[in-house]
């Protein structure tokens, strides 16, 4: 598989919220800000461009970026709108979300963009699009650097439209869903398999990668395929994050040449990590470094 330039840094584009728990914890998230996270952990140095209130809670965001080393640069301050929440619940271990609407996030716009390499990577999920105004910031971001799109797919009820996924996936290089959205786009099809490989063919990816749930994950491209499945896991807080975790590794690792089955099995084990914690990010360090040092980064 291709790959972008080393020298350019990862540019990640969408959402930065709160995930509020039952037991009135709050957890930094938002798909896009976990991956910037993890990423930044890992030694990528991402550009995360999103945009937060001017608001308490948009302080609390931009500290923790900064405590984390983190560019705010692209980081949009908004006086009109709040910084995002979500309400987190669960039912039988499963989470769900209620995703406050005309959040700061949906309000990324393009006067507010840093200058961009062209060669970078761009990583962005599908729920920033839900508002025009982000979603046509996006566009404009797309045409710099349009050869290397990674696409994470978050089909969350009211927030998408088949239509809509599909005409974003023709801009794609790589992709990301579980099995569930899977379905959703291709309920014609019979299995995990025969669904990948139809958008792999129809719509000209190079990577298609989903994620199965407690049974692992598999990987599509032209030329092969591989899957990997969980060791067990003896603590499991919540599963929050545990796909975005497994995300920020995929980037990694073809950022970093890679092979495919190498990417699966450390995506995985980071995922399996995550798990363990509460919500999808933490400050502490030494959580990363038993990574940093088996991967040799």
């Amino acid at each position: 598989m291709s790959r972008p330039s080393l020298q350019a840094r990862p540019v990640i584009f969408g959402e930065v919220l709160f995930d509020s728990f039952p037991d009135g914890s709050r957890v930094l998230g938002g798909a896009p800000f976990n991956v910037a996270w993890h990423s930044q952990a890992f030694g990528l140095e991402p550009l995360f461009i999103s945009r937060v209130g001017n608001d308490a809670l948009g302080r609390q965001v931009r500290s923790a970026m900064l405590d984390w080393g983190m560019d705010l640069s692209a980081l949009q301050l908004d006086s009109a709108h709040p910084t995002g929440m979500v309400s987190v619940s669960f039912e039988q271990g499963e989470p769900s979300y209620e995703i406050v609407e005309h959040s700061a996030w949906d309000y990324i716009d393009e006067p507010g963009l840093p200058l961009i390499d062209a060669h970078s990577m761009l990583y962005h999920g599908s729920l920033a699009l839900r508002n025009a105004a982000s979603a046509s910031c996006l566009t404009k971001l797309k045409q710099h650097c349009a050869g290397s799109v990674f696409i994470d797919v978050n089909l969350r009820t009211p927030w998408w439209n088949l239509a809509l996924i599909q005409g974003l996936l023709q801009q794609g290089k790589w992709v990301k869903l579980n099995k569930d959205e899977l379905a959703l786009l291709l309920p014609e099809e019979k299995d995990v398999e025969t669904a990948a490989r139809s958008l792999l063919s129809t719509l000209g990816l190079e990577l298609i990668v989903v994620t199965l749930g407690a049974a692992g994950a598999i990987a599509f491209s032209a030329q092969q395929s591989c899957s990997v499945k969980p060791q067990a896991i003896s603590r499991v807080v919540d599963t929050v994050g545990a796909g975005d975790a497994f995300t920020s590794v995929l980037l990694l690792g073809l950022h970093r040449g890679w092979s495919l089955q190498t990417i699966l099995n450390r995506a995985q084990q980071f995922a399996s990590a995550v798990v363990g914690q509460r919500g999808a990010t933490t400050t502490d360090k030494t959580f990363y470094q038993p990574f940093l040092e088996a991967w040799s980064l």
